[in-house]
Order: C-alpha cells, then sequence, then structure tokens
C-alpha cells in the first residue's frame, strides 16, 4: 500500500513539473519541489505552488521567453553573495517583476524577498531555510532555484543589490 501511495504521489508531483505553458486564458503556474526528510526513506517530496519561472533552465541550454529580459550585468550587485549563488536576474511583466536564483535542496528551502526600494537600487535578500525535523538527516546537496519578487514600479536604470541571510525554521 506505502508504495501505491508514493507512486501515486511522484505521479501528482511529475504532472506538475510539465513544459510550464499556460493554456490560452490561464494564469501561469508551476510547482516546484521541495525535498523534505522523512522517517523511514531517504527524502520525501512535496509540492508548493509558484509562480511560472519566465527562465527555464536545462542541462545544456538557458531558455529565455519573449518579454523576458537579463538585467544588464554593471546593473547587478551581488558582491556581498557567496561564489554558491548565481548572479544573473531577470525582469518581466512590464519590469515589475525580477527572476533570480536562491539556493535549496535537502532540509533547505529559498525565498526571495525585497528589503528595499528607492529611486536608485533595489535590494533582494535571497533567503535560505534549513528546516530539520527531530531525528532526521538531510541530504547535503544545494541547488539554483528560480525565485520572483514583485516591485512596486519597473525596475528601470536602478540597480539591483542582491544580498544572502540564512535562517533556521
Amino acid at each position: 500500500m506505502r508504495n501505491v501511495i508514493g507512486v501515486v504521489a511522484l505521479a501528482v508531483v511529475l504532472a506538475g513539473c510539465g513544459s510550464g505553458t499556460p493554456s490560452s486564458g490561464s494564469a501561469p503556474t508551476s510547482t516546484s519541489v521541495v525535498m523534505t526528510g522523512g522517517s523511514g526513506s531517504p527524502s520525501s517530496a512535496t509540492a508548493v505552488p509558484a509562480p511560472t519561472p519566465p527562465v527555464t533552465i536545462s542541462d545544456t541550454a538557458v531558455v529565455v521567453p519573449p518579454g523576458v529580459q537579463e538585467v544588464p550585468r554593471e546593473k547587478v550587485d551581488a558582491g556581498s553573495l557567496s561564489d554558491t549563488y548565481r548572479r544573473d536576474a531577470y525582469v518581466f511583466n512590464d519590469g515589475r517583476d525580477i527572476q533570480v536564483f536562491g539556493l535549496a535542496g535537502g532540509c533547505k528551502e529559498a525565498k526571495a524577498e525585497v528589503t528595499g526600494q528607492s529611486a536608485e537600487v533595489v535590494q533582494v535578500t535571497l533567503v535560505t531555510i534549513t528546516r530539520q525535523p527531530s531525528g532526521t538527516m538531510c541530504t547535503q546537496e544545494l541547488r539554483q532555484v528560480p525565485l520572483t519578487v514583485r516591485l512596486d514600479a519597473p525596475l528601470g536604470d536602478r540597480q539591483l543589490a542582491l544580498e544572502s541571510r540564512e535562517e533556521t525554521g
């Protein structure tokens, strides 16, 4: 019975990992999968709804759809980030949405927060949250995950400052 439930859960998760192309007239959606430790198995998957990332990354290519623009490298200040973070960012939806990349995996989840907006700079904090239930073991792999934040006004010519923070949840 446990195997049947596991197969059904995996099928539901994989069904959410389709092309990410919304049907006409519907809002874009996708599913992020967060791996967490579970008793009796190395890990279990929990599906978390998330906006469709504008940039798709595979093993061989980065796919940037129409209407999505990379923020010029000279406009991204990522000097305070460790080398494990990506330093690229993308804008879409008239420049009000920004996609950045956080770190997740094992017992770690990722989120992004707009922590400051001025006429010159938009500050985004990449947050890595460690959640390790008592008595469980977590794998130590980390992967880049797309995160989207919404600005009050388009990014335009403003500088994008990226920083990171770790939390225990």
